[in-house]
């Protein structure tokens, strides 16, 4: 089945968002890495603070899967999210938000498959409070894909310090919003919320069509 009119404008659509993310994610990345030294923490309000850090490459600094495992698996996601892509460009069905959700998800992977693929090549790792410089092919901190993955963004909109008489964090400080994240973290975040809240039946749908063969060229 070929794309229509419809279809060619929600696949240029979905391709410009991917697109856009990846580029702005990549240069807010690569300015924080060469403005910054690592840990460095710069207050913008007292709610958002841009602090560089950097992570094995689980989303929000999480880090419980292989550096390799991860990557792997964050590469064929993205290859499925863009076989996916062409499907919804053929459907009369889909909605553009629905599309624009999963062009965020595909966005946002390849943003942080960068960093761990290419990273440790190109850039050193200096001792804070030196700033990291690119340097030549071969000469980084790690091997291919073994980049770590560059966070900036911290929103600590409040906390407070647990009761005493809690057991186990009685008494501990709790901060909400606590993790650091980058552009493609937060465009994998609200491409997968707006899918639970607004499109997960039509995602239930998509998937179901793809297990019954396409006849409509026969």
């Amino acid at each position: 089945m070929t794309l229509d009119k419809r279809g060619k404008h929600m696949l240029i659509t979905a391709w410009i968002i991917v697109g856009l993310i990846i580029v702005i994610d990549q240069a807010v990345k690569i300015w924080i890495k060469a403005h910054f030294y690592l840990y460095e923490n710069y207050e913008v309000t007292s709610w958002f603070h841009i602090v560089f850090v950097e992570n094995k490459g689980m989303a929000f600094g999480l880090d419980f899967l292989n550096k390799y495992l991860l990557t792997f698996l964050r590469m064929g996601l993205f290859v499925f999210l863009v076989w996916y892509i062409g499907r919804l460009c053929k459907a009369a069905s889909t909605p553009m938000g629905y599309l624009v959700s999963i062009a965020l998800i595909a966005a946002g992977a390849m943003g942080n498959i960068i960093d761990c693929v290419f990273y440790g090549e190109i850039f050193n790792n200096p001792y804070p409070p030196a700033i990291a410089h690119f340097v030549p092919w071969g000469e980084g901190y790690g091997s291919l894909f073994q980049g770590r993955v560059v966070d900036m963004l911290h929103f600590p909109l409040c906390s407070w310090t647990w009761p005493s008489w809690l057991p186990w964090i009685g008494g501990n400080e709790f901060t909400f919003f606590d993790p650091v994240f980058n552009i493609a973290d937060a465009a994998i975040s609200v491409g997968m919320l707006a899918i639970v809240f607004f499109y997960f039946n039509q995602m239930e749908h998509s998937l179901e069509n793809e297990k019954t063969p396409d006849t409509s060229d026969k």
